[in-house]
């Protein structure tokens, strides 16, 4: 679901990215043996501890309103309204939050064509944005949210928030998409003592963990991003890094050879019901945040569940399974010579051009904020000036320091660089091609017709 980093040289793809994904695999296995809980005794303003200075200055903006629009529901949507209230309460604005649904683009189309837009959206597509600033629905950072992106952030993360030559956007949020959560009980009593490293491994890992009695995976397959992300750290790690930009430009066709290999290499999963969760029919009723409480809570939870860092906050708050302990996390096996690094992210824009917009987004670029939002679990921010004490739980300040170590050599999610009609819509494009695959496994050279014939009408378009 994502694109790659347009600052990317060709050159640099060897050692560096290889470094990087060691730093990756390296802090995963230190989170393996994080404590769970807080972890933090120096938060920020609103962690409970100390009260810290403000970083950045912010107009008073009495009296006047103020629209939020962003995916989030549930906990993620409770963890980002600590921010949301802490800007209240420095300018004197009153916030309203409304969740987009997962068609993020098609409701902020008709929000700005009906002239409601919301002040602020948070655009989970690169390739959203770029339509949306061909339309010029999107407006420019300001010289003080300009300021904050400049002193924050990695010449990588503003790229992907500028589109020629005008920057639009503040990646806010990130997010490690390329991890393994496991129950750490159903491991135990299937006397598994190793973590999978390669993608064999895994499949054999999870046909013990079926052998003794716990449904291996659990895939939120209603949701038909989780299932892009899937196929990306498949692709990414078999295929390598030309072949992935080259495919997230559809510069190849998904008819390509390397495509088929993938698809192939993911059936070996997903083509077996006695792996997965409810099998394949329960993971198509299954929605994420079902996913992550189907593994961690129940009377026979799932052992293993596949998602970014957020699943952190569908555990602290839909379970009881403490992170570290019951819950752990290892790296997305290595399909090919090493394990992929996919990264993701939401990318705050403002749609109209007022003071109020412009001052959230300099909030939202500030450390002050990043450190609000990492105190309540389940974020990761690619902030590199903040205080990475203020995460709430040693696990995920491993993956945030991962992240960071990694700079700008990462691979960002490749649905998310599509244009949404193929990359970003429910019942459509490749969201709805790989749930007719978990539908139906064997069927490779139909789903790649089915997916070239999506990526080339949403790309001429």
């Amino acid at each position: 679901m994502r694109s790659t980093l347009r600052t990317r040289r060709p050159n640099r793809k060897g050692r560096a990215a290889k470094a990087a994904a060691a730093v990756v695999a390296g802090a995963m296995a230190l989170a393996l043996t994080a404590c769970g809980g807080d972890g933090n005794d120096d938060t920020g303003s609103d962690g409970g501890k100390t009260e810290k200075a403000a970083t950045v200055k912010l107009p008073k903006l009495d009296g006047q309103k103020l629209e939020v629009a962003a995916v989030w529901t549930g906990p993620e949507q409770d963890n980002f309204t600590k921010v949301l209230d802490e800007f209240e309460k420095r300018t004197g604005a009153e916030v309203s939050y409304v969740p987009t649904g997962n068609n993020t683009s098609t409701f902020l189309g008709t929000k700005i064509q009906g002239g409601q837009p919301p002040n602020v959206a948070f655009l989970p597509q690169v390739g959203v944005l770029h339509q949306f600033a061909d339309k010029g629905w999107v407006k420019p950072l300001s010289a003080e949210a300009q300021a904050q992106l400049d002193k924050n952030f990695s010449a990588g993360w503003k790229d992907l928030g500028a589109y020629k030559d005008k920057q639009y956007g503040v990646y806010a949020k990130a997010a490690n998409k390329s991890l393994i959560w496991y129950n750490t009980a159903a491991y135990e009593a299937a006397g598994i003592t190793e973590e999978p490293k390669t993608w064999d491994e895994f499949v054999q890992t999870a046909q013990t963990l079926s052998d003794a009695g716990s449904p291996a995976v659990s895939i939120g397959g209603q949701d038909g991003w989780t299932l892009t992300d899937w196929f990306e750290n498949i692709y990414l790690s078999q295929a390598g890094p030309e072949k992935y930009d080259q495919l997230a430009k559809h510069e190849i066709k998904w008819t390509d050879p390397s495509v088929k290999e993938a698809l192939t290499t993911l059936a070996q999963l997903w083509g077996k019901d006695d792996l997965i969760a409810g099998g394949k029919a329960g993971a198509l009723r299954t929605e994420f945040p079902k996913s992550v409480t189907n593994t961690f809570s129940g009377d026979t939870p799932a052992a293993m569940v596949f998602e970014g860092d957020f699943v952190a906050a569908n555990i602290n708050a839909d379970t009881d399974a403490k992170i570290g302990t019951d819950a752990k996390v290892f790296p997305f096996p290595a399909v090919g010579a090493e394990s992929p690094v996919v990264s993701g992210g939401d990318m705050a824009v403002a749609l109209k051009d007022d003071k109020g917009s412009q001052a959230l987004l300099t909030f939202l670029a500030s450390t002050d904020a990043a450190e609000i939002w990492a105190a309540q679990g389940g974020f990761v921010s690619p902030n590199k000036e903040m205080d990475l004490k203020s995460y709430k739980d040693d696990v995920t300040r491993d993956i945030a320091e991962a992240l960071l170590a990694a700079g700008d050599d990462f691979r960002f999610d490749m649905s998310d660089q599509a244009p949404a009609a193929f990359g970003g819509t429910q019942g459509q494009g490749e969201w709805k091609a790989l749930q007719d695959f978990l539908k139906s496994p064997s069927n490779v050279d139909g789903i790649q017709q089915q997916l070239e014939a999506a990526a080339a009408k949403a790309y001429e378009g």
